[in-house]
């Protein structure tokens, strides 16, 4: 990609490593065409604000997440016109976690409109979130006049420099005459490679200018974007020997499994050589939870079985993997005794944290096309035993609470009713681990979390997305009383847009996580965990016009799932948990992967 000169637009790399960052947009073999889509550039002259609109329009974008504001009053009164749906949110972080939340449920970018000044920079945490999860997001801000950068102007912040870490790529637009170029570019950018948030600053005046078709500047031209390099052959069979010769494999499932839509041929892959599956938050749902092979979740707060899966294993294959701390806690002690494969798309990945033997950088569809088609079938009748055994030695099940509700029943009740069948999304926190642990998910794109982040406030905004992307689905929200609190204005949207989701709030009345490890690593010092007040949840959501009730009775929970799920509206169920209950088991942070802490008082 040419380098824009600063007339035009400017646009800087930012972003994840000295590889690929932003070197996609440079590495994308280009070649000019007339447009992405069906024509984003009408033959009349249109102004900045309605080429924004036109370019949506023509690549199919049919709903956008926003909140007004003065430097976007031009790009609003273009989408009065416009058959795009347009769901006005209560807080601009709101409406980027709502896009983020249609964009891992769709695949498709995700898309969100904010303001100047501070409009732009609460969208910063969204951003950030979609980064570390390569979720695909085109965020297209107002900006001060052009004449008035740089002045400190009112509303006037450098969004283009403060998203500089947090984006894949971002562009100020200072010519008009670029805009039709960069937006192209942009929407494509951000679903490229390995996606992630893409933001394009526009100017008011930028936004009110009008654009002649002929009079574009030569490098505005849409790019097409040429398919990844293929995996280079020899590592390709590398990673099939190492497979052959195994004894104890182990395939890592990441967020790439879920962006290559390659469930199909893991199954395959799977059931023609027994290896046992982990997958991380990202991956949950693309191998099925109910398959005798997964064992889950790995890592801190992995099963006591997947753990020592991969203690033992010979061979970690992993896919679209980072290898990130939460898994691999101890990099030295992190499966003694396999050689580890990796295979992603993003070369900066490989070797970041843990030292690899087989490198495979290439498309993961592309890569596990050619292992199938070279593979011989290998099972593991042993390997596949000793799996067995060790889901029976230490089952994840469900801890008996006598009268006080168990989270987890809570969440298995739920998840047994739902049947696979339901989006889940969480927010962050204790409720998330034991989500992940107890809610069984058998299809991918159906389980949403905030992993590499760890927002909290992320739940509601993204139930909202999800169920605006699929509104005849059941969309349903795990979150926890800390989390609900940050973004609970949002209920304000589900009201607006009549959306029937599904809310369970876990209440403890503490930031738990937070709690609990000052519970195990600082003798019980609660500073500033525990909440002397919540609001009356329910009354609140009544407020709100949504159905609600409460439920503090283990002999309650099944019945009020099954009420909270009878809604025909959005519904809300309030789950009041006892204050000191843990996510067990937990391997600390730095430990090795049989470092575990089984008992309420973190020991073994």
């Amino acid at each position: 990609m040419k380098d824009k000169p600063k007339s035009a637009g400017q646009a800087k790399p930012a972003g994840r490593g000295p590889t690929e960052k932003k070197a996609a947009a440079k590495k994308a073999q280009a070649t000019p065409r007339k447009g992405l889509g069906s024509d984003p550039v009408r033959s009349a002259p249109r102004n900045g604000a309605q080429t924004i609109i036109d370019f949506l329009e023509s690549v199919g974008v049919d709903t956008v997440f926003g909140y007004p504001g003065g430097a976007v009053i031009p790009l609003y009164d273009a989408l009065y016109d416009s058959k795009i749906r347009h769901i006005l949110t209560r807080h601009e972080q709101g409406a980027i976690h709502a896009a983020d939340g249609y964009a891992r449920s769709t695949g498709k970018p995700g898309v969100v409109f904010a303001t100047s000044g501070p409009g732009a920079t609460n969208l910063v945490t969204g951003l950030a979130t979609a980064h570390m999860d390569s979720v695909p997001i085109l965020a297209i801000t107002g900006q001060v006049p052009t004449t008035s950068l740089g002045t400190d102007s009112f509303q006037e912040a450098d969004i283009y420099g403060i998203s500089i870490p947090i984006t894949k790529y971002n562009y100020l637009v200072k010519d008009p005459r670029s805009l039709p170029g960069i937006l192209a570019e942009a929407y494509r950018l951000a679903d490229y490679g390995r996606p992630g948030p893409v933001l394009v600053d526009v100017p008011k005046d930028v936004q009110t200018t009008l654009i002649s078709p002929d009079n574009l500047l030569p490098d505005s031209v849409p790019l097409r974007f040429g398919s990844p390099s293929p995996p280079d052959p020899r590592s390709v069979e590398e990673l099939i020997e190492a497979l052959t010769i195994s004894q104890r494999p182990v395939l890592y499932l990441g967020g790439g499994a879920t962006i290559t839509n390659s469930g199909a041929d893991i199954l395959t892959l799977v059931e023609r050589t027994d290896m046992a599956v982990v997958a991380t938050l990202q991956a949950k749902g693309v191998f099925p939870d109910n398959h005798p092979l997964c064992l889950g979740i790995p890592g801190m707060h992995g099963s006591k079985y997947a753990n020592l899966a991969i203690n033992e294993s010979d061979l970690i294959l992993g896919l679209g993997v980072r290898f990130d701390d939460r898994v691999v806690g101890n990099v030295r002690r992190f499966a003694p005794l396999a050689r580890v494969v990796h295979v992603d798309i993003d070369p900066a990945e490989i070797g970041k944290r843990l030292p690899v033997d087989v490198a495979v950088v290439g498309d993961l569809g592309q890569v596990l096309s050619l292992v199938l088609k070279r593979l011989a079938d290998n099972t593991r009748p042993a390997w596949r035993e000793r799996v067995a055994e060790l889901r029976n030695s230490f089952p994840m099940s469900v801890p008996k609470g006598g009268a006080d509700i168990k989270p987890q029943a809570a969440i298995r009740a739920l998840s047994d009713r739902l049947e696979g069948q339901g989006i889940l999304v969480t927010d962050v926190g204790q409720h998330q681990m034991w989500a992940a642990q107890y809610f069984q998910a058998k299809k991918p794109r159906h389980f949403l979390s905030s992993g590499g982040l760890g927002t909290m406030g992320y739940g509601l905004p993204a139930a909202i997305g999800a169920q605006i992307a699929y509104p005849d689905k059941t969309v349903c929200l795990i979150v926890g009383d800390g989390g609900f609190q940050m973004n609970l204005q949002e209920l304000g949207t589900v009201a607006q847009y009549s959306l029937p989701v599904k809310i369970m709030l876990i209440n403890n009345g503490c930031l738990g996580m937070v709690r609990q490890w000052q519970q195990f690593f600082f003798n019980r010092r609660y500073s500033q965990t525990l909440f002397d007040y919540n609001p009356d949840f329910v009354a609140l959501a009544k407020v709100y016009g949504l159905w609600a009730d409460r439920v503090d009775l283990a002999s309650q929970v099944d019945r009020g799932v099954a009420k909270l799920l009878a809604q025909k509206g959005p519904a809300f169920l309030e789950v009041v948990v006892p204050q000191e209950e843990n996510v067990l088991p937990m391997i600390p942070a730095g430990m090795g992967q049989t470092d575990f802490f089984e008992t309420e008082e973190g020991g073994n």
